[in-house]
């Protein structure tokens, strides 16, 4: 018998197992190939969906696929990787709710444990600040926001002059990172907080959206205005420098000015980039200089060894340049690797990863949206609508998927409604 373990579960895990089953679907079936999925978490967190979730405009479950059922072919293990040695081939895993350890052997191992934000690098945001990445952490997220929206909290500040002093029954979020996933995210606490949430965006860079801008000059201008429109406050030159139990201390200025740090108080919400997941025992191996693993073109590591997704550095057929970490290039990796992995164990030859990429999105409300489709900019409902049906495409479960859908479409026929603890009346 063969095991294949799969490490992680996200896209990568996702779609590598229902190619690797497409096409070993009757040894699988007969017992002569085993798939192995390795979890901390027991669902899969469809993150597409993120700014439509915490915005209220989607219940929270939509994006929720137990593994079981996304791969029903496969034994899930719900518990954390805590040792790999590559020589023997063997993982060593605990069990949610155990505190014994248990060694499981592999034949082929696909590391897909994707990507954390790097809370290491602010002091307090691990023990103060909020993050997205992991799991449980969006329901946290969320009932946190609900429970500021409850109580409201009277706030009063100044941040120089970034603005003046303001005050009302408004709690605040600071949203830390100027890039797409931090100004969707701002966007979208603003469109649940109706008007009651004061949202700060605090970007250390001179310019918003600087990726996005360096191409699409015209979708950063217009994220701009929508961000405007939700009542979003934009610091530019300004540092998330440390997080405490009170709110976040801000170093303002950029160069020679940088230096006066202010102390603003309320929930801080960190999207400052990335790092990746690494697995104890894989030390030895390449990597870059972010700490991704470094992929052959056929995106394997190693013997019987394979990554993709927002752990690894895969470079793109064209430019040679590392693919970006998002969505679509950990769905579009997985499903390569997974190809390659069958084609190994049927002793055939792999081939390059060859997908060069569709464009990028972001959303800032109901049929409100930016984007780009090979280089064609949209905005507005026809970005929108393009963006959904790419998600809806990709999502792992039909049921849930139509289940999106029947939701937008009760929003559309009926108005959009307050959201209530994440759930749309």
């Amino acid at each position: 018998m063969t095991r294949v373990v799969l490490v992680g579960g996200g896209y990568v895990t996702l779609h590598a197992c229902a190619e690797l089953v497409r096409r070993l679907g009757s040894r699988v079936r007969r017992g002569d190939v085993e798939v192995v999925v390795i979890s901390a978490d027991d669902c899969h967190s469809f993150h597409g969906l993120t700014g439509e979730v915490v915005a209220g405009i989607l219940p929270f479950e939509r994006t929720r696929t137990p593994l079981a059922e996304a791969c029903p072919l496969a034994t899930v293990v719900h518990g954390t990787v805590t040792h790999v040695d590559p020589l023997a081939r063997t993982v060593t895993v605990r069990r949610v709710g155990s505190e014994s350890a248990e060694e499981l052997t592999y034949d082929q191992l696909v590391v897909g444990t994707g990507g954390r934000e790097p809370v290491g690098t602010v002091p307090g945001l691990a023990g103060h600040g909020l993050t997205l990445r992991g799991p449980g952490e969006i329901e946290a997220l969320l009932g946190h926001l609900d429970q500021l929206l409850r109580q409201g909290a009277p706030v009063r500040y100044d941040v120089g002059d970034a603005g003046a002093d303001v005050t009302g029954d408004r709690h605040r979020v600071v949203v830390a990172g100027g890039g797409v996933a931090g100004a969707e995210l701002a966007a979208a606490v603003a469109d649940r907080g109706r008007g009651r949430l004061e949202v700060l965006l605090v970007h250390s860079g001179e310019q918003l959206l600087p990726e996005l801008r360096q191409r699409h000059p015209r979708l950063a201008e217009r994220s701009e205005h929508e961000l405007e429109r939700l009542g979003v406050r934009v610091l530019l030159s300004t540092r998330l420098w440390e997080v405490t139990q009170d709110g976040a201390v801000l170093r303002m200025g950029s160069g020679a000015q940088a230096g006066q740090l202010v102390t603003v108080p309320g929930t801080v919400l960190a999207t400052i980039g990335q790092a990746p997941v690494q697995l104890p025992g894989l030390e030895a191996l390449a990597r870059d200089g972010r700490g991704r693993l470094v992929t052959r073109s056929d995106l394997s590591v190693g013997d019987g060894l394979w990554s993709a997704g927002d752990a690894a550095r895969v470079l793109h057929p064209r430019t040679g340049d590392p693919v970006p970490a998002n969505a679509l290039w950990a769905i579009k990796g997985g499903a390569h690797l997974g190809r390659n992995l069958a084609r190994a164990l049927q002793g055939r030859p792999t081939r390059p990863f060859g997908y060069q990429g569709l464009g990028q999105a972001a959303s800032f409300g109901l049929g409100r949206s930016v984007g780009d489709l090979y280089g064609v900019e949209l905005t507005g409902q026809l970005a929108w609508t393009m963006r959904m049906a790419f998600f809806l495409r990709f999502m792992p479960s039909r049921r849930r998927a139509a289940a999106v859908v029947a939701d937008l479409a009760a929003l559309t026929v009926g108005g959009r409604p307050r959201a209530a603890a994440g759930m749309v009346r």
